[in-house]
């Protein structure tokens, strides 16, 4: 395991279990088993299928109706590539993935060519260790700019190729090719995946119409 990653530990306030996890809110800490407990059998139950985990604690990824109608849009454009060359996966914020011992993340969209899969096949685990090369994360209102930190620096290390980051307040896009290694989109701008995946092109002009939609 890297080790700039924090292991599980017992923390004596709520401010210190707050500053571990990069300022996320308290709303989004789960006490349920008590912090720095938690395990991959505790994440894989069906109340917590929303949850990561980190350094023994259940935390909640945010939800909101802009983030999952983008996140659906971009993991459907996706899949609509992949499958007709059988390029490998794609899976959604329930889509649990062990980056390291007893830490495990859910970006919004991720997608797993079958070259990472051991021996080509998929595995059948809850929370596998298989690692994606291309992961998107749709930004919510409580994510914190360390908690964003902290999960590239994770993908990064555990060998995610790209990671993209979508602003739908400011309509904007960063894409990563390293944890601080990014560049920066407009409203109108267009994301390429390069080699990671290629052909494939995301059109923030006609991604960010849909929250602006109305019925004719």
């Amino acid at each position: 395991m890297n080790a700039r990653l924090k292991l599980p530990f017992r923390p004596g306030t709520m401010a210190d279990l707050i500053a571990s996890l990069d300022g996320i809110p308290p709303e989004r800490i789960r006490l349920h088993p008590p912090p720095g407990t938690a395990t991959l059998r505790d994440l894989e139950k069906p109340e917590n299928k929303l949850c990561e985990l980190l350094a023994g604690t259940l935390v909640e990824k945010p939800a909101g109706m802009d983030e999952s109608m983008l996140a659906f849009q971009i993991g459907h454009k996706i899949l609509s590539l992949i499958e007709d060359q059988d390029l490998g996966f794609v899976s959604g914020p329930v889509g649990m993935y062990q980056l390291f011992p007893g830490r495990a993340r859910g970006p919004d969209v991720a997608f797993i060519p079958w070259e990472r899969f051991p021996n080509g096949e998929r595995p059948t685990d809850p929370v596998p260790q298989v690692v994606p090369t291309f992961v998107v994360e749709v930004l919510s209102k409580s994510n914190t700019k360390k908690e964003m930190a902290r999960k590239r620096m994770e993908y990064f290390d555990a060998g995610v190729l790209l990671v993209w980051e979508i602003d739908p307040k400011a309509r904007t896009a960063r894409a990563y090719t390293g944890p601080n290694e990014f560049a920066a989109y407009g409203p109108t701008g267009k994301l390429a995946a390069g080699d990671v995946l290629p052909g494939f092109v995301l059109n923030l002009k006609d991604l960010f119409a849909k929250l602006d939609n109305r019925r004719k």
